[in-house]
Formats: structure tokens, C-alpha cells, sequence
């Protein structure tokens, strides 16, 4: 979901949406068994040769050790160091199904499919069963939508308090990805248990709702399980310390405080697959009427993995759905800069932010670079990968590597005064794409020199740290039955 400054921020972007939209899309019909699909051949990326770079030995003359110790390190702050200051993982007690743990996004005091999912996919890289085990026990009991009056049933809530209320009744695409990808791993590291923890029916059964959820229309409010308090969205902000900072700067600026949302009468909502089968692509959300897709949604990586592990009916969907993604991302990336937008419709235009003003290069952005460095350390199928990596790392050394701002427009200017370890993080892993030298090396050198995040913004700065770092030292691998 979208990386807002606050939750009220990331809530409203829906409710705005629906306001906004002035027609509804038909839901397609489109059959992919009848389109040309692409060739699910296995590329010339470590998929094929089992060999992860260590860019940290290969580049900066780091040991194996030493980067190992360093990932591990991180992994034992963000999910096991001082809960005020370090942690995002917390565990808070446990059901029939064992141990249950959520990660927090500390500075808007919630948790996030994006990062239930991140938290998942880490641990199961990192071998650490009881903290994969335990999220996804929590995401199952609190975030899974079970009510079927709801018209997002079978999905994940995308944000929910961390006392296990909602925060929404919507989903985010980019939460069941990860959750999918992270699952068909497991199985593959740990082998299929009981219930819940049966890995591999829990994927299928995610990829394929993802692709077959029925077109449902019904009228808020809606709940996440039967029985549970129809979900109202508050008037003002949830109480959190990003709110805080932004109560300090209505204040400064002599704004009222706090912000009101407008009130609406309650207006029919449609939810349907979160892809859009004639383009192959993954939506920005699963409700039908709000345009668009996000390019940081984009995994060819993973998709090419479920063309060969996922559900038999729907591999050639992802197999072209692959395709598809390298194909957009040179479409989405500025010629000057690389940079791309957080939204953009199926041809690629940038979508307008929800204020209307011009799409922007912004926080789910950061994320594009990575996704197209990992397809080609994966699969390697796309030379012109290495360009845009190139691209986007001059840019941004270009602004200076210690201090480039963590949003901007398209064309290059600067729309924020913060440097975000999250975004250079992701950019380092532009290295595993980009032409071997100075610039590439200096991302690098960066990121090894830039200490764990902690304090109130260290959920994501701190989730794509530790990914990143991850890629980065040859630890986030494929894993198969052959291999883990």
C-alpha cells in the first residue's frame, strides 16, 4: 500500500479514489489461455546457475563472514533488540495455532500486510521458522478478511491496529505477493505441516484468489469476521507519532489541527481480482474502479517462479505476466533520470497523485529499482535492466549519495528534504543490475556504511535495510528443494 507520511494519509487515498472516480471499469473477461504467453525458458540469471553474488566480497573486498555477521546483526535488531527503539517485531502471546507476532510500522502505530509479508519473506531467507510461523499465525487471526458480506473476502486487510482492529477493510496486491512468494519457499525449506501451516495450499490458494476473486458489490461498512463491529473510519487521524509531527507543523504554519475528513454518505464498492487480466498486470488495488497499477507491485522474479510452482491453470498468466513487467518498467522510467511514479495506468502514464498533482517519484517508488536488479540477478533476461540501474544511480549520485532527497518529480526536482536509508537501500541493489564501476560501487559503500535504522522511522527504512542487504550479500536466494 501506499507509502503514506501518515495512516490517515494511506486510509483516505481509498476513500478519495471512490469519490474521484468517475466510471467504473467493467471487469474484464479477457481469457489469457487464449494469448501468446512468454517462454517460461530459465535465463541465464543464479535461477540457472545457483550462483548469488556477494556484491560486498566481489566489490567492496568484504568477506563472506563478515557480511553474513552484518546481516545478522540487522535481523537481530529489527526483530529481537530494544522495543522502543530497534524492534518491529513483537510477539503477543499465542492461539491453537501457536506463537502470534505482528511488525509494526512504529511511526503510524500499525501493522502492514506489506510488512507482515516483508517480516515473512525475511525470515524464511534467514531460516528463522518461529518468527515466520508466528506472523503468519497473526495474519491468518487478525488480517485474513472472513466475513463473506465483505466484498474483499479471502483477502488481507491491509492495515490493521496491532491490537488486531482494523484499520481498513481493503487490500493492498503487494501484501499477497510477498505472503505467496514467501509461502511457496517455506515449503519448500521446511516442508508442508497441518492447517495454516500447510505452505503450499496456503499459496495456491492466495495466487489464486489474487487472479479468480469474484466481482462482489456491496455498501459499507463492512468487517473483517463475522461477528466483529462493522468498521467506521474515525474523524480524525489515529493517534501516532507521525501525527504528532504533523500536529507541530499545522501548528507552526497556523493550520487547524486535527484535519477532519469530510463526510460522505456510504457508496457501493466493487472488488474484484487484484490483476487485470488483459494487460497482465497487477492492480494498484482489487476495488475496480480505482485506476491503475503500481510500478513497485511489479515482481518478475517471483512471477516467473509461480509460472513453474503456482497453480497449473494460471503458470501462463504469470509466465506473461513477467514479461509484461519488464516491458512496463521501461515504460514507467523518466528517459533522464529513471525515475518512475507510485501509480501509472496499464500503458504506463503516470497517474496523478490524490491531491492532483502530477504523478511523482515518491515512497512505493523506491522499491522499482530493486524489483528490476533482483529479476536480473534471478533470471537475467533483460539487458536493458542494466540501463535503467545506470540510470537511475547516476541520477541520484548526481544529487549527492549521502543526501539525495526521498522524493521527487519525474524530471528530477526535489519534493522533500529527508534522505531515507529505505531508498538508498533499495538503490544499492541497483548494483546487482548496473555497469560495474564507480557510481555502481559507491551505492554500494553506502549502504555497508549505513548503521541499522533505528527510532520512530525504522519500519521501512529498516525492512529494505535488511532486504537489501540481503540481496545484496547473496542471501536472498530462490529457494527449491535442491537448493535451500
Amino acid at each position: 500500500m501506499s507509502r503514506a507520511p501518515t495512516l490517515l494519509c494511506g486510509v483516505t487515498a481509498i476513500t478519495l479514489a471512490w469519490a474521484g472516480a468517475a466510471h467504473a471499469q467493467a471487469p474484464s473477461t479477457h481469457d489469457a489461455a487464449t494469448t501468446t504467453t512468454a517462454a517460461t525458458d530459465d535465463g541465464a540469471g543464479a535461477y540457472r546457475t545457483q550462483r548469488y553474488r556477494n556484491l560486498f566480497v566481489e566489490r567492496l573486498g568484504r568477506s563472506p563472514h563478515e557480511t553474513h555477521a552484518k546481516i545478522e546483526q540487522a535481523f537481530q535488531r529489527l526483530f529481537h533488540g530494544d522495543g522502543q527503539e530497534e524492534r518491529v517485531y513483537f510477539e503477543t502471546g499465542a492461539n491453537a495455532n501457536g506463537t502470534l507476532a505482528y511488525i509494526t510500522d512504529w511511526a503510524n502505530n500499525d501493522a502492514r500486510t506489506e510488512g507482515m509479508s516483508y517480516g515473512m519473506m525475511i525470515a524464511v531467507q534467514l531460516g528463522k521458522k518461529r518468527e515466520f510461523d508466528a506472523l503468519w499465525n497473526w495474519s491468518k487471526t487478525y488480517m485474513l478478511t472472513t466475513d463473506p458480506a465483505n466484498p474483499s473476502h479471502g483477502y488481507f486487510a491491509w492495515s490493521m491496529g496491532t491490537d488486531g482492529t482494523p484499520r481498513a477493510t481493503g487490500a493492498a496486491p503487494d501484501g499477497e505477493e510477498y505472503y505467496a512468494m514467501a509461502l511457496y519457499f517455506a515449503a519448500r525449506r521446511w516442508g508442508n505441516g497441518k492447517g495454516i501451516y500447510d505452505y503450499q495450499k496456503e499459496a495456491d490458494t492466495i495466487l489464486r484468489g489474487m487472479r479468480h476473486h469474484p466481482v462482489v458489490t456491496a455498501t459499507p461498512p463492512f468487517r473483517i469476521h463475522p461477528g466483529d463491529q462493522p468498521f467506521i473510519e474515525p474523524a480524525t487521524p489515529w493517534p501516532s507519532p507521525n501525527n504528532r509531527h504533523a500536529q507541530e507543523q499545522a501548528q507552526k504554519a497556523g493550520k487547524p489541527w486535527p484535519p477532519q475528513r469530510p463526510h460522505r454518505a456510504p457508496r457501493a464498492v466493487t472488488v474484484g481480482p487484484m490483476v487485470d487480466e488483459a494487460h497482465a498486470m497487477v492492480r494498484f488495488v482489487p476495488e475496480t474502479f480505482i485506476p491503475g497499477t503500481d510500478p513497485s507491485y511489479h515482481l518478475p522474479a517471483f512471477y516467473e517462479l509461480w509460472a513453474r510452482w503456482g497453480p497449473r491453470e494460471d503458470r501462463a498468466f504469470w509466465a506473461r505476466a513477467a514479461s509484461v513487467s519488464r516491458d512496463f518498467f521501461v515504460k514507467t522510467a523518466d528517459p533522464a533520470t529513471g525515475l518512475g511514479p507510485d501509480r501509472a495506468d496499464f500503458d504506463g502514464t503516470p497517474l496523478k497523485n490524490w491531491d492532483g498533482s502530477p504523478g511523482s517519484f515518491s515512497y512505493d517508488s523506491w522499491r522499482t529499482i530493486s524489483n528490476w536488479s533482483v529479476d536480473r540477478s534471478w533470471w537475467n533476461k533483460d539487458p536493458r535492466q542494466q540501463a535503467l540501474s545506470d540510470r537511475v544511480q547516476r541520477f541520484l549520485s548526481s544529487q549527492g549519495i549521502d543526501r539525495f532527497a526521498d522524493r521527487y518529480t519525474l524530471d528530477g526536482k526535489p519534493q522533500s528534504d529527508r534522505h531515507s536509508t529505505g531508498m538508498l537501500a533499495a538503490a544499492a541493489v541497483g548494483s546487482l543490475a548496473a555497469t560495474p564501476g564507480q557510481v555502481s560501487d559507491d551505492f554500494l559503500r553506502a549502504l555497508w556504511d549505513t548503521p541499522v535504522p533505528s527510532g520512530e522511522q525504522r519500519y521501512f527504512d529498516g525492512m529494505l535495510y535488511l532486504m537489501s542487504m540481503m540481496h545484496v550479500g547473496g542471501e536472498f536466494r530462490v529457494i527449491d528443494a535442491n537448493n535451500k
